[in-house]
């Protein structure tokens, strides 16, 4: 008896995706079934940077068509295509930059530079062409957790070239002054230095530009969510009730200016000590999810408070890179993969396919 599609497609329609939640079919992501005799071939579209789950989506494809009779060889060819998607209206986008996300926090001291370039790299791990923008003007931290040192260049005159350490573009006003030098400027220079850096700089073909803000509700925030096409906000926290009540300011600003927020991060949950292993919640249980049912967003991971986590990024080797295959850095894959997922189930952009019309005198 011959194979249907209509085989393959309940079959498919059996199998979660295990980043999406959602089945192949109705996520969309199962395109051209072929069959040839007893043989299938397939595509798999995944629109999030998924590189370390590429294999086991394909075992886990190929292990459920199998159980139909009849089938023979099956070839699913999975691939991932990141796509720009819709921003706020009136913005207009960044040139080679396909998706921005904000990371915030209400607080500072939660850990939120660190969440920032460790979900960077999370990204890139899972093979996303990413870029770091640091929106910290008064205190950027992107050059010394990145590793990156000197001066950027500018080959026209016009645009500087972004730094790259780890495999990821950065721009911080950390490589264009000396370390020393404390930023004693207004509100008005603040906005201009985050729009120059953002604009001048010659990015090359992000997937995901990260924008590691200062921590409040103030200039920069605003500026961002007037100028600045971002395609969502995370929120980041510690568990303590006085991080979660600025979290929340934080959470209601992006809400007021129409960012989506993408989900929250549980910086510093819970503590394990090094010498024995006790395990305590240093800074209360709980916070982050309690302020996720709340307001209805996702939580999308939560962080040990770990001696490591800092070490790592004081030596400009964050977690991602310096253990890739410990627990943590699986946390910040996995939180990134979630992030990249809730893009991707955002509307396109498609404002790039629409043909510029210009008027002239002839």
């Amino acid at each position: 008896m011959a194979i249907t599609e209509q085989q393959v497609q309940a079959a498919l329609k059996e199998l979660t995706d295990p980043n999406t939640g959602k089945d192949y079919v109705t996520g969309k992501e199962a395109k051209n079934i072929k069959i040839d005799g007893g043989n299938v071939s397939l595509d798999i579209l995944l629109g999030y940077p998924a590189k370390t789950q590429v294999e086991p989506i394909r075992r886990q494809v190929v292990a459920k068509l199998k159980t139909i009779p009849g089938v023979g060889n099956v070839t699913p060819n999975v691939t991932i295509k990141i796509v720009s998607h819709a921003v706020q209206r009136g913005v207009k986008l960044i040139p080679n930059v396909k998706n921005i996300i904000a990371i915030a926090s209400g607080k500072g001291g939660v850990g939120k530079s660190t969440v920032a370039v460790n979900l960077a790299l999370g990204l890139a791990a899972e093979g996303a062409r990413v870029g770091v923008l640091d929106a910290d003007i008064y205190g950027p931290s992107q050059p010394t957790m990145l590793g990156i040192a000197g001066r950027p260049e500018s080959r026209d005159g016009k645009r500087i070239e972004p730094m790259e350490g780890h495999g990821i573009q950065a721009m911080s006003i950390g490589f264009l002054i000396d370390v020393e030098t404390p930023m004693v400027w207004r509100g008005p220079m603040v906005t201009q230095a985050l729009e120059q850096l953002l604009n001048e700089t010659n990015w090359r073909d992000v997937d995901y530009l990260v924008v590691d803000l200062p921590p409040g509700t103030g200039d920069i925030q605003l500026t961002l969510a007037q100028r600045v096409p971002v395609t969502g906000a995370v929120i980041v926290t510690t568990p303590q009730d006085i991080a979660l009540a600025d979290a929340r300011k934080g959470l209601k600003m992006f809400e007021k200016v129409n960012i989506p927020i993408l989900g929250i991060v549980e910086n510093m949950s819970l503590h394990s000590c090094s010498q024995c292993g006790h395990e305590e919640h240093t800074f209360g249980a709980g916070g982050g999810e309690r302020m996720s049912k709340d307001y209805g967003v996702e939580l999308l991971g939560a962080l040990p408070l770990d001696i490591r986590i800092r070490e790592q990024a004081d030596s400009g080797k964050p977690t991602v890179v310096a253990d890739p295959d410990g627990r943590v850095a699986e946390i910040y894959r996995a939180i990134a993969r979630r992030v990249a997922v809730k893009i991707a189930e955002k509307q396109q952009d498609h404002s790039a396919a629409f043909p510029k019309i210009v008027v002239q005198n002839t």
